[in-house]
């Protein structure tokens, strides 16, 4: 029972992480201090993780202190995500109430996590050294309080305490809109509707002070496009203004609802119900953003960038925002492919669609090798048309049946089998199906025993049910990584890809990083990295990256000679590259000082220099982590050597220290 209820918090602590840790951005009233918290508990994930596979049971006072982190990290979570969709002016006038409520929180984090004994913890030395890391920031940012802008503040006041009438001096409301990233006319409306549904919600706050709230929006909104009057529409002007009103207009008519800019598809512009994430970043419609795939397209429709692969991730938490608008604005909510009742989802498929799927689940039914080789070709392509069909096939009961192909000795049928589970999974509701029916093994045998083909599409499919996080765990243990590196390894260029999109999944999963190394995924790699004309360069590289953080990833990854190539890439790849490069080196150089001086050997300094100014933000960090660490090695072997001149010997090799 106590491993049990250790399992359950340990989960429910990787749990809160991941949940701070999708969300996306903060208000600019917060935004240093909130970023600056979720990030310090992004870090201790791989403790958590480490924890969960040990078999040493917590002592009593560990467990005290994780619950009671575990608490704080509940409160910790309703404050950021205020912090990322609330209101900006809110967050700027309520500044004390706010602060006070941030360091309260930072305050509970600091003393739960200052009173664990990380001795008696079973985690290894590079995981306890950076969660000591991130106690010490807690102490140091409890020490040295970040305070709000002062001035925003007192811009904010000064126009807030003024009646609806007075005009107001535009240069406080230039500085406040510039402030509070409030000039466009999305930003604006989006802003109108977080302070709407404050006074919508159960608790709601209908007091004076949202009223005054809503006028000065109007103000900056009046300010904003005066400056700017081909900003916005007569409509969007009207629909703003009308946003922090009642239900209805002066007239009495229903008020004109006003769809955030972030809640519509960019491709048709419509309220999305199913939003999903490409490989660049960017959110999509999933139906649009699919068709846009579909017609051979290999860039991201906003960004003009490359898509690395063609795989969508579920924005859960845009979705659940997307629920909260709809409730707040007495909208009705979309409804998500797969999502809808079943009387519903046969109505959307015609009687001439529901006879035909119904004919096929008899031909796989019937034994005959023939017909389920047909049938199973046929749903392959049905389900691959549309959402409609998704869902109906799998209410129909298909999914066991297709399961249970995946056997078979026909290669033809099996391929058509794992390929029609593949296009099934696209449907969320439909992944959990595709895992309670056990066809992780069936899918397995295909990509260990199938055709190339029935193989690639095998590991497509493991990707697509490891989107969700426990079927990543159950896929690990199944004996998916060794034949999905197998793949990476002897596949075709669209193999290799699958198998790599799907290995990236999975080892985002600590439990999973070693078992990759073992299956020999860092060779592979390292040849992908090396090999001309691969085409896998960012693939490989994004791999190393999660892999150099599991100690046996990093042990394996520096007895690969790996750190020429990296070198290399820092100083000619592309930004992302050069970020998960420089991710790589600074894993390896933790605690190994010999790699800081190969590094500078290679004439790293300059490239890492150049990446602090130009890099990703993530890239920026490593470069300086990495330059930091070199200037404490250039400082360490300067003393070495001063001490060994006074002595008159020879300065000794700080690498070996």
């Amino acid at each position: 029972m106590e491993d049990e209820n250790e399992t359950q918090l340990l989960n429910k602590l990787i749990e809160r992480i991941n949940q701070i840790s999708s969300i996306s951005d903060y208000r600019p009233p917060v935004k240093k201090q909130y970023c600056n918290l979720a990030r310090r508990l992004k870090l201790l994930t791989p403790m958590f993780e480490e924890l969960k596979e040990t078999l040493v049971p917590l002592a009593n006072d560990v467990f005290y202190n994780l619950g009671a982190f575990h608490d704080s990290l509940i409160l910790a979570l309703d404050l950021l995500r205020f912090g990322s969709i609330g209101s900006k002016i809110y967050l700027a006038l309520e500044r004390e109430q706010i602060m006070a409520k941030f360091y309260e929180v930072t305050s509970n984090l600091e003393e739960a996590l200052d009173g664990i004994a990380f001795e008696k913890l079973d985690i290894s030395d590079e995981v306890k050294e950076q969660v000591e890391l991130v106690a010490s920031q807690f102490r140091r940012a409890k020490e040295r309080v970040d305070p709000p802008d002062a001035e925003l503040y007192d811009d904010l006041l000064s126009v807030y305490s003024t009646s609806t009438d007075t005009a107001a001096d535009t240069a406080i409301l230039k500085r406040v809109s510039e402030k509070l990233q409030l000039m466009k006319i999305d930003d604006l409306t989006q802003e109108s509707v977080t302070l709407t549904e404050m006074v919508s919600a159960p608790d709601g706050d209908p007091d004076e002070r949202i009223e005054k709230m809503c006028n000065l929006l109007k103000k900056i909104k009046d300010f904003v496009q005066t400056e700017n009057p081909d900003l916005g529409s007569a409509a969007g002007e009207k629909n703003l203004s009308s946003s922090c009103s009642g239900q209805t207009s002066a007239d009495g008519s229903p008020k004109s609802i006003v769809i955030p800019d972030d809640f519509r598809c960019p491709i048709s512009l419509e309220l999305m119900k199913d939003p999903v994430i490409v490989s660049t970043g960017q959110t999509y419609e999933r139906a649009c953003i699919e068709k846009w795939i579909g017609a051979g397209h290999n860039t991201c429709p906003k960004t003009q960038q490359s898509l690395q692969n063609s795989s969508l991730t579920p924005n859960y938490v845009l979705r659940s925002l997307i629920a909260q608008w709809c409730e707040a604005n007495g909208v009705e909510l979309p409804k998500r492919p797969g999502t809808a009742n079943p009387t519903k989802t046969a109505s959307a498929c015609s009687a001439a669609e529901r006879s035909k799927i119904d004919e096929l689940l008899r031909k796989l039914h019937s034994g005959n090798p023939d017909d389920q080789r047909s049938a199973a070709g046929e749903i392959r392509l049905l389900a691959k048309r549309n959402a409609d069909n998704r869902v109906a096939i799998a209410e129909a009961g298909a999914i066991p049946l297709l399961v249970d192909l995946l056997s078979t000795l026909d290669s033809r049928t099996q391929e058509h089998a794992v390929t029609a589970l593949l296009n099934l999974s696209i449907c969320d509701d439909n992944k959990g199906s595709i895992i309670n029916s056990g066809a992780v093994p069936g899918i397995v045998h295909v990509l260990k025993k199938g055709s190339m083909e029935g193989r690639e599409n095998a590991a497509a499919t493991l990707f697509s049910l490891s989107v969700v996080d426990e079927n990543k765990v159950t896929i690990g243990a199944s004996g998916a990584i060794p034949p999905l590196v197998m793949l990476l390894s002897e596949g075709t260029q669209r193999g290799k890809k699958d198998a790599a999109t799907a290995l990236f999944n999975l080892c985002i999963y600590q439990g999973n990083k070693g078992k990759a190394v073992r299956a020999g995924i860092v060779p592979t790699l390292m040849r992908l990295l090396t090999e001309p004309g691969t085409g896998m360069l960012d693939e490989a590289l994004a791999i190393l990256a999660i892999l150099s953080s599991h100690p046996e990833g990093k042990a394996t990854i520096g007895s690969a000679d790996a750190l020429p190539v990296l070198v290399d890439v820092i100083t000619n790849g592309s930004p992302r590259n050069k970020e998960n490069a420089a991710a790589v080196l600074v894993h390896l150089c933790s605690g190994d000082q010999n790699y800081l001086v190969a590094a500078q050997e290679l004439g790293i300094m300059s490239p890492l220099l150049e990446m602090t100014q130009s890099g990703t933000e993530r890239g920026k960090r490593k470069a300086q982590q990495l330059l930091d660490r070199m200037s404490r090695l250039l400082e360490q072997q300067k003393q070495a050597q001063a001490q060994a001149e006074a002595q008159g010997v020879a300065p000794p090799n700080a690498a070996e220290d």
